[in-house]
């Protein structure tokens, strides 16, 4: 596979990771060190650390309440937000260049500030006509495979913003886009002069981000340009038109509660005029041609062979109720010119999807090239009629199809499938693997289709033709994942399976087992289901492979790229020699909070009341032990729903990879003393008919009494100086703590949503509206049961959140019902930042205000508020009033 390796530690999703073509995803699948550092040292001799206890000094002197202005936190938070972050990593198709990609660092308020449009789900900065939150690369290097040595590249524009980087098919060049003040600009580099250089003037649109697409020759890229006569964009009338009309007739058009819709007409035409692009060949001498007519394109690719292009462009009627994902559409085929040979497919405004998850829109989709095929189309179509309530006519919920030139037939039917499609693989010779999976039951499969089902009109049930199911297996489990197969570029800028000349796949998985994970290669033999292990991570060290280097004759790997690192040790790149053993470093990065090296980690495991087994990863600080007695404690979650008990006791992590520490991450308040319990499980299941959310607090409650006896049990804590947190739906589980738990003496909630009636048409993975399971939208909701949130609280958010659902009026009401009824809340709006906070103003803030809170309610404040002896046995667990 010819992915981007990120140097950037990996979550592991509960979803699957389906199969996908090389250009487009299914459519309808987010130390050593003894001693700590000054404060740290003083922490383990006092109840807290000197800062900690600076800032109790000025709490008792009342500074606490009523401040304006950004703050920014202790100086050791301050270096974590200031430390260099490990740029990304990409690797050139023929395995020869490393590239790397230099952070960009955090932005300004006054960049976050810069005029912005919100269209269609879209965020765009009309000055550059892109998307007004991405920040580019601020440099680029190279590292040689073979020797490790590292270059410079020379031509980059000053101060610039890498984004969307690409490789030629023949992996001798690459192209980029550039943001400027004013502009996106298309650049090309060349691996062997090491030189890159603008290549056209004309600017590019990326309001709705689109593909650089290669010629398979190498020697140009289809690209979206600003069309040259777009003018100025049109001004709103200084009084309206006429009224904002919208009707339904008894149609079922549900929509989960998206943000930054088109609103009215005005809004329409700025849509119209903004994301308006014309189709471009652009050759690497600097050549333009244009293709066809200017439109609102969602998407464009270039046939294997360079014949055609497949493009997807948007119509009218646009709608106010659902993003640009789901306007109307026209899927076409176009010649080398621009010009129109055959119309594919016309999809209509897609609001009347049912909201249950597995649920499609009718009419082709994931319509893609075939890998193996000089111009051949293939796509999916839904025979349920796209609701995945109905039940499936001749077990069937998709059918695949292939349309093959000169397109004049209609598309041939090649098979059926019994779930749900979630992608393709194609091999040279014909055969592919196929993937579909069914999210009601956690069932994914994978099926070899021969190549005689696809080049035969009736070959699926023709005797040796029939697809084969390889995998059937259910995606929660963790432990039975036979891991992913690799791909091998076909030199025409698409991505073949790679097998070896015996046939084998070479498959790449996490390895996970109850250990922890240890990541692995195999040799997989599609026809006798035999395995031959030829790597796996040892000792130590997490260490991930990512690519095939070197092959021998047969095909087999003999040397991978591969990413290593240890609970000290950040992620570097290493070469492996798989017959030596030999391991060549690539990279040399160093540890980014190098004040935290020695940290102290370790995977536990404990057991819920119900028998539910579960785990999380504890930090503590460097040089801690537990004869110097229990620390204040963070707890940092987010709940994850299952439907078997055995997947949701799965390690989902490997004690020895390395945490990341910065800005975001929890594990940043080692610096200040604190022990942190990071992503422990909260899982909530619903097995059989039953759905999760049944028991959803029940299961909460008994996640995080589990959570807190063992790190009680085990000398970290006590209970009384124990807070929760989260983000997102961590928010929401913390408000849900606190209100119905006395667990915790604090909570901070970041960005959450907290009245589920505001999401009434589904939310997370609760697929029912709240028509039809209203006693689980209320029971969930923390917003119905504020007069039990008798623990102080501190609630942040975005004042500019765009994330379906956590509306900043989420936070805004809860603490306003929290403070009506009594309760200690602190509601912090953050200006300009969206869902995640961004600006280095903002981070500061965020972590002083949650230091000040930790400080006040389990920190050295909150020791030295209390009689001695006041938290007894008796009263632990009794939570703060």
């Amino acid at each position: 596979m010819n992915r981007t390796l990120s140097s950037e530690e990996i979550s592991m999703p509960t979803r699957p990771r389906p199969l996908h073509s090389a250009k487009r995803f299914a459519s309808w699948a987010r130390f050593p060190s003894a001693t700590f550092a000054a404060a740290s040292m003083l922490a383990l001799a006092m109840p807290f650390s000197a800062a900690s206890a600076s800032l109790a000094a000025s709490l008792a002197d009342g500074d606490a309440a009523g401040e304006h202005g950004y703050r920014s936190p202790s100086q050791a938070l301050v270096d974590i937000v200031d430390q260099q972050r490990t740029p990304r990593a990409r690797l050139s198709p023929r395995g020869d260049w490393l590239l790397l990609l230099d952070d960009p660092g955090l932005p300004s308020l006054e960049d976050l500030a810069r005029d912005e449009l919100r269209l269609a789900g879209r965020r765009i900065r009309p000055a550059t006509s892109g998307p007004s939150r991405d920040r580019g690369a601020a440099g680029l290097r190279l590292v040689s495979v073979s020797t490790g040595e590292e270059h410079t590249v020379q031509g980059l524009p000053p101060e610039p913003e890498i984004g969307d980087l690409t490789f030629a098919p023949d992996g001798r060049r690459f192209a980029f886009l550039d943001t400027t003040a004013t502009a996106i600009e298309l650049w090309v580099g060349d691996l062997e002069s090491r030189t890159v250089r603008r290549l056209t003037s004309r600017a590019v649109n990326q309001a709705e981000p689109l593909p650089l697409a290669w010629a398979p020759d190498s020697q140009s890229l289809v690209v979206a340009l600003v069309p040259g006569d777009r003018g100025a964009p049109p001004e709103r009338a200084p009084l309206p038109r006429s009224p904002v009309i919208e009707e339904s007739r008894e149609r079922s058009a549900p929509a989960r509660t998206y943000q930054d819709l088109l609103s009215d007409p005005h809004d329409e035409r700025l849509f119209e005029h903004w994301f308006t692009s014309q189709l471009a060949r652009v050759g690497v001498d600097g050549s333009v041609v244009e293709l066809g007519e200017p439109a609102i394109f969602s998407s464009y690719d270039i046939s294997p062979d360079g014949s055609a292009l497949l493009v997807e462009r948007l119509e009218p009627p646009w709608s106010y109720r659902v993003p640009i994902s789901r306007f109307p559409r026209r899927i076409e085929l176009w010649n080398e010119r621009g010009e129109r040979i055959a119309e594919v497919a016309s999809i209509p405004l897609q609001e009347e999807v049912p909201i249950a998850f597995g649920s499609v829109p009718t009419g082709p989709r994931s319509v893609q090239w075939r890998a193996d095929q000089p111009a051949t189309l293939f796509w999916v179509e839904a025979v349920d009629g796209g609701d995945a309530r109905r039940e499936p006519e001749a077990g069937a919920r998709d059918r695949m199809y292939l349309l093959a030139p000169p397109y004049d037939e209609p598309a041939r039917s090649v098979g059926d499938l019994a779930l749900r499609f979630a992608g393709v693989r194609w091999q040279a010779g014909g055969d592919a693997l196929v993937q579909d999976l069914w999210w009601q039951t956690r069932q994914i499969r994978t099926l070899l289709v021969p190549a005689e089902a696809w080049s035969t009109a009736d070959s699926a049930a023709a005797e040796g033709a029939a697809p084969r199911v390889l995998f059937d297996r259910s995606y929660e489990d963790r432990y039975t994942d036979p891991g992913d197969p690799l791909t091998v570029p076909s030199g025409r800028g698409d991505e073949l399976l790679r097998r070896l000349a015996d046939g084998r796949l070479v498959l790449v998985g996490d390895g996970a087992s109850p250990e922890g994970d240890r990541p692995f290669v195999d040799l997989y033999d599609p026809s006798t289901g035999e395995t031959e292990r030829i790597f796996r991570s040892e000792g130590e060290w997490f260490e991930q492979p990512l690519e095939v280097l070197a092959t021998d004759a047969g095909g087999r790997p003999t040397a991978l790229l591969t990413r290593r690192e240890s609970v000290d040790e950040p992620p570097n790149y290493y070469a492996r020699d798989l017959r030596s053993g030999e391991l060549r470093p690539l990279t040399a990065f160093p540890h980014p909070a190098p004040q935290l090296r020695g940290l102290g980690k370790e995977l536990l495991r404990y057991t819920r009341a119900d028998g539910v087994e579960l785990t999380g990863t504890l930090y503590t600080p460097p040089g801690w032990s537990r004869e110097q007695g229990p620390l204040p404690t963070l707890v940092w979650a987010y709940p994850r729903e299952f439907k078997s008990a055995d997947a949701a006791g799965q390690v989902r992590d490997s004690p020895y990879r390395f945490r990341r520490i910065d800005h975001w991450s929890p594990v940043s308040f080692l610096a200040l003393g604190y022990a942190v319990l990071d992503d422990p499980a909260m899982p909530i299941v619903g097995e059989g008919e039953e759905e999760p959310n049944d028991r959803y607090v029940e299961q909460l409650v008994a996640s995080a009494a589990a959570a807190v006896e063992e790190l009680v049990t085990r000398g970290v804590a006590q209970r009384d100086r124990i807070a929760i947190g989260g983000h997102s739906y961590g928010a929401f589980m913390t408000a849900n703590l606190l209100a119905h738990s006395d667990l915790f003496a604090a909570g901070i909630a970041r960005s959450g949503a907290y009245n589920r009636t505001l999401t009434p048409f589904g939310f997370q993975a609760e697929q029912r509206s709240v028509w039809e399971a209203p006693e689980v939208y209320f029971a969930m909701s923390p917003f119905m049961h504020a007069e039990k949130v008798n623990e102080p609280i501190l609630l942040i958010h975005g004042q500019d959140d765009n994330n379906s659902g956590t509306f900043p009026m989420q936070s805004e009401r809860f603490f306003a019902a929290v403070k009506g009824l009594g309760g200690t809340a602190r509601l912090v709006m953050l200006p300009l930042e969206s869902h995640g906070y961004r600006a280095r103003l903002s981070l500061l803030h965020m972590l002083w205000e949650q230091e000040r809170w930790l400080e006040e309610w389990i920190g050295a404040a909150a020791a030295q508020s209390e009689p001695e002896g006041e938290a007894t046995s008796e009263s632990a667990g009794a939570g703060r009033r």
